[in-house]
């Protein structure tokens, strides 16, 4: 779980950024102010509060240097909602530009969801003793229920009210301690009708069409569904609706929409393809047609969305792009003056790749190790294993196409597939198994010297 952000400082932002990504220190700097800033605005007196906007940030560097995993592990730390789109999809044909307030909604849905799992886990406790009583109800009904079942009432005695509810705390105790997880009960599980809603008459946006559609499914009855499941599956199902029960979902969207407006966070990846390359007419003017739509959001406006009004003054802006072919001068100036802080992501050097593949929490070496470690195979990488796969997927980021980081990706891939493959009926459980610079070289030898990987770039 993230600290929380008044606890830290930017220079513990960037140590939390340092444990996932490797260099980008002036990157990691800029981002890092950037979330404290929040802090700081939240906290300045109530009258300047309002005028302080975010410094939105422009990253410009090739891919697989790290500008989405920034922005991302960002939100992580700062517990934030957080939506990343591509700025081309907004160029596509019959798209063109119409629907660029949909990244409010969708940061606005995430919101929702963040504040829900928060409000689910405080209920948790609460939840669950509703659905023990729930399980329990169905496997040993209580005396007050026979009737239901069959028992006539007045016909039960004390006695048998006494041995009910010994066999129920019996039962209890097993449940607890998962001894009837496998036993199959049978629930009834809530169905919305999901019947496709049609609209007649002329055009309608989205967030109305949204509306209705809520409407309408609320007014649709709700169809109960018995399904017969292991008690383990149940239990997670029936708490899911015990929790939904506890929750004032009006608490949660006033919450949610606070929260998107006051920490959200907006990745626009790829910008440099909304970029004018220079001519004014085909592609490049339905490009500055994006730029135009996407300005008054990035300027802060009010959107409508589902869930209620959303104010975008003091949500922060991350946007990245390579900028081979364009350059940020070719953004229309509006939009330029929108993101003060440009930071140039520098290209990664070989040693950054030996960093990348030992250091990181998340380090695609770590990743195979616990992929391996399920199957009962132990897996090792030596130092020198690690520098020659770092020297082949530098060379072959600069004689192929520079992909970045996801060349490693490549590497490990074509390094380890055999050993995935014979795991576990040729590599049995309980295999030790060393990466040595040996090995690295004889299954990777040829990748660069054929020049030949088409079938691996991503």
């Amino acid at each position: 779980m993230s600290k929380k952000i008044e606890n830290l400082t930017p220079r513990q932002i960037v140590e939390e950024l340092d444990k996932y990504i490797i260099g980008q220190s002036d990157a990691k700097k800029n981002v890092a102010i950037a979330l404290r800033n929040r802090w700081r605005r939240m906290n300045a007196d109530e009258d300047i509060r309002g005028e302080i906007v975010p410094n939105n940030i422009l990253m410009i560097g090739s891919t697989g240097v790290g500008k989405t995993e920034i922005a991302r592990r960002l939100a992580k730390i700062a517990d934030a909602p957080f939506t990343k789109v591509e700025a081309s999809k907004f160029t596509e044909v019959g798209y063109v530009g119409r629907d660029v307030e949909s990244m409010v909604r969708d940061l606005v849905e995430h919101s929702v969801n963040l504040v829900k799992t928060a409000k689910k886990e405080e209920v948790k406790i609460k939840a669950a003793v509703t659905v023990e009583e729930l399980i329990l109800d169905i496997l040993i009904p209580p005396m007050s229920k026979k009737s239901q079942v069959g028992i006539p009432e007045g016909v039960a005695t004390s006695k048998d009210e006494e041995l009910n509810e010994k066999t129920r705390e019996s039962f209890r105790g097993k449940l607890k301690r998962g001894e009837l997880d496998e036993r199959k009960i049978e629930i009834n599980v809530q169905n919305a009708s999901s019947s496709p809603i049609g609209v007649m008459g002329g055009p309608i946006d989205d967030v109305s069409m949204m509306n209705i559609q809520e409407m309408i499914g609320g007014m649709m009855p709700k169809k109960n569904k018995k399904r017969k499941l292991p008690i383990s599956e149940a239990r997670k199902i029936l708490l899911e609706e015990e929790s939904a029960k506890l929750i004032d979902m009006d608490e949660v969207k006033e919450e949610a929409i606070w929260k998107a407006e006051n920490l959200g966070m907006i990745f626009i990846d790829e910008i440099d393809k909304i970029a004018a390359g220079g001519g004014k007419s085909g592609p490049d003017v339905s490009r500055e047609g994006v730029q135009r739509d996407m300005l008054p959001i990035v300027e802060g406006s009010t959107v409508n969305t589902k869930h209620g009004s959303i104010n975008t003054d003091h949500i922060l802006f991350i946007a990245a792009g390579a900028f081979h072919v364009s350059k940020p001068s070719d953004l229309i100036p509006e939009l330029q003056g929108r993101f003060p802080i440009r930071v140039e992501l520098e290209s990664l050097t070989e040693e950054n790749f030996y960093q990348i593949l030992k250091k990181p929490k998340n380090a695609l070496t770590k990743q195979y190790v616990a992929m391996l470690k399920a199957e009962g195979v132990d897996l090792e990488f030596n130092d020198e294993a690690l520098k020659e796969l770092a020297k082949i997927a530098f060379e072959a980021n600069g004689e192929v196409e520079n992909i970045g980081a996801r060349r490693l990706q490549t590497v490990m891939s074509h390094l380890l597939n055999e050993i995935l493959f014979d795991v576990p009926d040729k590599i049995l459980p309980g295999s030790k198994l060393l990466i040595d610079k040996e090995k690295v070289t004889e299954r990777l030898s040829g990748l660069v010297k054929n020049k030949d990987l088409s079938q691996y770039i991503l």
